[in-house]
């Protein structure tokens, strides 16, 4: 009997199969000219489209053809990249809120204004899926019910407040520092406070001067919208978050939320060209990689800060690998290597590879730490402060004020990571723990993504919190009723109380006695 039930059990697993998911439609929508906000999805996109989903991409690059996706080109976009990053460099938080607003404005037009778009907006077509990114560009989720589509949002950064909103989770701010602050999870008193004020600020800002513009620019877009703004933003079943717990800090959420930080990295590194490998080996005391992302271009650094890192890296034994937009470099030293592009990750997996100097964008410490590298960080802008704050304190690297660079305290720096074994060893820690998962990021992401598919939304995943309103989330009534009740009853207790003692008032002895003159 024994050796039949476990012939029965045999078939019955090699019988059961995963529950299949039907081709679907989907589009993704990326609004950016940076190209990492599109790095962190290619993968995960690709990986849609290998699985026979049918993908149109809305993005602002040039692509190479992939079977099972369509690509719309939006490349107006790029006519404002400048501008963005001079409008960005300003001193006050609402100045700063006020510039992001005028560029999510700018892209959000060249993305609704152009012809590929425009063309597949009026063409009837539908879509089973839109992949939206969450950075406060509300319009372009209004794409998802023009096509009558499952929203599915998707945050290269990971979460902030708004996100958090959108999905009914609970962010308190008493540990969760403003995205764009260089604040970590570990504030003192007077770092609460002022994260306090700046998300104040945030929301008066958002609430006023934002979501009012928004609504105009999405009536202007979809006139004849099923859904208002605030439906639409209500409406996402499923958000991928690039973060992961071992590279910041735990937090709280919702099921629907999901961990897939470092999903644009290959588990597998691919061969290096040929000329940037031999200069990599070439090297006998290693080599540092030096990018300043996709957003930051290090061909426009003020002359200064580069002439500081011209001369710091001239005094080196190590090689310096340099993403430089520009096909010449006056007065580049002899092992400084400049190219307009780099395949990064592959660069960071090799072993002679010894430090990355970079902008502290997020996936660029992702994947710092994922190949075990120390990070030297030198932020500019947004949530760049916050990661290179928290590699320092959890030990991987070091920051310095990019606008301030002074060439003794870079080359100080860039000796004490490569000198100090601390910040590899706690890099390699961290890569260790992170690489301790189940599956993939992107096997994860394409699960859920399939999971929402197969289940029609999966509306089952929609919090309650979405529902109620700031007084009912918070309990803000029921504490009113748990306070005011006992008060009630006490104050009546004493005006009772007063109204009897005052009914056997007694006159004082000594009232009435005549006084003396």
């Amino acid at each position: 009997m024994r050796v039949l039930a476990v012939i029965a059990i045999v078939f019955c697993a090699l019988g059961a199969k995963p529950l299949e998911t039907e081709s679907a439609k989907i589009l993704a929508t990326l609004p950016f000219p940076g190209r990492s906000q599109y790095i962190f999805v290619e993968t995960y996109l690709k990986a849609l489209a290998a699985r026979g989903h049918q993908v149109t991409v809305i993005n602002t690059f040039k692509n190479k053809e992939t079977p099972n996706m369509r690509f719309i080109e939006a490349l107006k976009a790029h006519d404002y990249a400048e501008e963005m990053m001079n409008l960005l460099n300003v001193p006050l938080l609402w100045q700063q809120l006020n510039a992001m607003d005028y560029i999510l404005d700018k892209f959000i037009e060249t993305t609704l204004e152009d012809e590929g778009v425009k063309k597949l907006i009026n063409s009837g077509e539908t879509f089973d899926l839109v992949l939206a990114e969450m950075v406060q560009m509300e319009p372009l989720y209004g794409l998802a019910q023009h096509f009558n589509a499952t929203l599915v949002g998707f945050s290269s950064y990971g979460t902030d407040r708004r996100i958090d909103e959108a999905a009914g989770n609970i962010s308190p701010i008493s540990y969760n520092p403003l995205v764009t602050s260089p604040r970590t999870d570990r504030m003192t008193f007077l770092e609460r406070l002022e994260n306090h004020h700046d998300v104040i600020v945030e929301d008066i800002h958002r609430h006023v001067v934002h979501l009012p513009h928004m609504r105009k620019v999405y009536k202007k877009y979809f006139p004849n919208a099923k859904k208002t703004m605030e439906e639409v933003m209500d409406s996402f079943t499923l958000i991928l978050l690039g973060q992961h717990f071992s590279l910041s800090y735990p937090r709280p959420y919702l099921p629907n939320m999901i961990e897939v930080g470092g999903m644009q990295i290959s588990h597998t590194p691919k061969p290096l060209p040929e000329d940037i490998k031999q200069f990599i080996e070439g090297s006998p005391h290693g080599v540092i990689y030096f990018s300043m992302g996709s957003n930051v271009k290090s061909k426009d650094l003020p002359k200064e800060t580069r002439d500081t890192l011209l001369k710091t890296f001239a005094k080196l034994k190590q090689r310096v690998l340099w993403k430089f937009e520009d096909d010449e470099m006056p007065g580049k030293p002899a092992n400084v290597l400049i190219k307009k592009w780099f395949p990064q990750p592959d660069i960071l997996a090799h072993p002679n590879v010894k430090l990355f100097i970079s902008h502290g964008g997020l996936l660029s410490s992702t994947e710092s730490v994922y190949f075990g590298k120390p990070i030297l960080g030198l932020p500019c802008f947004y949530d760049q402060h916050m990661n290179v704050q928290r590699a320092q304190r959890m030990g991987f690297g070091l920051g310095l004020d990019l606008n301030n660079l002074k060439q003794e305290d870079l080359e100080k720096t860039i000796q004490t990571l490569l000198t100090d074994p601390s910040y590899a060893k706690a890099s390699s820690a961290i890569s260790e723990r992170y690489r301790d998962q189940p599956q993939s990021a992107v096997d994860r992401a394409v699960w859920w993504t399939e999971y929402v598919i197969r289940h029609n939304g999966a509306p089952h995943l929609r919090a309650t919190s979405r529902d109620l309103n700031i007084i009912q989330l918070h309990s803000l009534d029921t504490l009113a009723v748990i306070v005011a009740v006992p008060l009630l009853v006490a104050l009546i207790i004493l005006k009772l109380s007063c109204k009897l003692m005052g009914g056997k008032k007694q006159k004082c002895p000594h009232a009435d006695k005549p006084k003396k003159h």
